[in-house]
């Protein structure tokens, strides 16, 4: 289908977009430019392969309450549409029913806002029973408010029960409440869903392996990454919204320490709530995660506006970006596409951050060995390293504590015996214990 992309600018944003470029005020928030908004807007329309005939910035001096645009720039904008024969319009912007049913009549096609063209993304990605229900459920709560729209009978009425039943229930009133009926089936589905990750995780627990998490701005590079850590081979593609349904692996660390690595759908800036409702279920991973990697494009021009988008999710689901000691680390992915000049300057910046960022790029590995020592180094904040004399008959024992352990140092004596530095995971201690005790072998420091 062709569609037309409209991205209304409002005067507070480009204040904004001019705080982004050094134009604006000191201290001012970081926010996307409006030539950002733009290519996102169009990445979105082509996400679902939309053929996008035209894109436009539309001024917007003030909202009308009727049609969003003034009546001069509907009529400009109608021309355009009906010149390329497109069928649809997308507008990059909150949209009330009103607004789109009027914009439908003036333009003579549909009308889709910003929050409605992500839901269909997410229909047409979602793999997983889980992943349709949640998609279902925020499409439904969306569709909701905007049956005056949808319908062209719902004035109807149907007639009342016996003698005394009065004029009967309108058919907007019939499918409000069949809606309400199906938001209602999906989240008593989804509270089962909620209850067997609850039930996975307490799992883990016991086991325990750690979590990692990776979250990020969408096409920031999470799922290469995640392949690169892991070897899998999930879907990952130059394109928004790759990922929705999440993904685990086990991964190994330099200590011998084992962890479960969490791919998870990517966030974008202005997250439709009804999206972030709906997913909670998914996003709880994240929550309940050790460790959260927050992978960052930095070769992005808009890589810090896109890391406020990303917190301010975050924040939501109650992690504090803030917080330097808290569970997050960030990843700055894509270094392949820095200049040596760029690499040089955002190397610097890395090891100036707070949470010392780790710059990697996940296409050609570079850092990502270092970036495996820094989740080690996060996740054993309480390994115990410890001093052991193995003899050279324990050759058994000696590459169990390879297998199991993060070999620090090591020293060969003339009889053979090996001694050896090692940090465990408090996990993994009494299974050390049991190994030394086989081996007839006391600790020595």
């Amino acid at each position: 289908m062709r569609a037309v992309v409209l991205v209304p600018v409002r005067t507070t944003w480009r204040r904004r977009s001019q705080a982004v470029n050094g134009n604006g005020p000191a201290g001012a928030p970081a926010a996307h430019s409006v030539e950002d908004r733009l290519a996102e807007a169009v990445g979105l329309a082509q996400a679902i392969a939309l053929d996008v005939a035209a894109a436009e910035i539309v001024p917007l001096p003030e909202p009308r309450p009727s049609t969003l645009f003034g009546s001069g720039k509907v009529a400009e904008l109608g021309a355009l549409i009906a010149g390329l024969g497109a069928g649809l319009a997308i507008v990059d912007h909150a949209v009330t029913p009103v607004q789109q049913r009027n914009l439908e009549k003036a333009w003579g096609c549909k009308v889709l806002d910003r929050t409605g063209l992500i839901l269909e993304i997410f229909g047409q990605r979602a793999l997983t029973r889980e992943g349709r229900l949640q998609v279902e459920l925020a499409h439904l709560t969306y569709q909701k408010s905007r049956l005056v729209r949808t319908w062209t009978h719902l004035e109807r009425q149907r007639g009342g029960f016996g003698f005394l039943g009065g004029p009967g229930e309108a058919q907007i009133e019939t499918d409000r409440r069949l809606i309400d009926e199906r938001i209602a089936a999906i989240r008593k589905e989804l509270a089962v869903v909620v209850k067997t990750r609850s039930l996975h995780r307490a799992g883990r627990k016991r086991v325990p392996f750690p979590v990692v998490a990776i979250v990020g701005y969408t096409n920031a590079g999470k799922s290469t990454l995640f392949n690169r850590l892991t070897g899998a081979a999930v879907s990952a593609k130059d394109q928004v919204f790759q990922t929705l349904d999440p993904t685990m692996r086990e991964i190994g660390l330099a200590s011998g320490r084992k962890a479960i690595l969490s791919d998870t759908v990517g966030f974008i800036s202005d997250l439709p709530t009804t999206l972030v409702a709906a997913f909670r279920a998914t996003l709880e991973e994240v929550v309940e995660a050790d460790l959260v990697l927050h992978v960052r494009d930095i070769s992005h021009r808009e890589s810090d506006a896109q890391r406020h988008d990303v917190e301010a999710v975050l924040a939501d689901l109650g992690i504090a970006a803030t917080d330097v000691d808290g569970p997050l680390l960030e990843v700055w992915n894509k270094a392949d596409r820095l200049s040596a000049a760029e690499r040089v300057e955002v190397r610097h910046a890395a090891a100036r951050s707070e949470r010392r960022a780790v710059l990697v790029s996940a296409v050609t590995g570079e850092g990502i060995e270092r970036l495996r020592r820094a989740i080690d180094l996060r996740l054993g904040a309480d390994d115990v390293i410890l001093t052991l004399e193995v003899p050279a008959a324990e050759g058994r024992l000696l590459s169990w504590l390879h297998a199991n352990t993060e070999v620090l140092q090591e020293e060969t004596a003339e009889t053979g015996a090996v001694t050896t530095r090692v940090r465990i995971d408090p996990a993994t201690r009494g299974k050390l214990d049991r190994e030394l005790k086989r081996a007839g072998i006391a600790l020595t420091g």
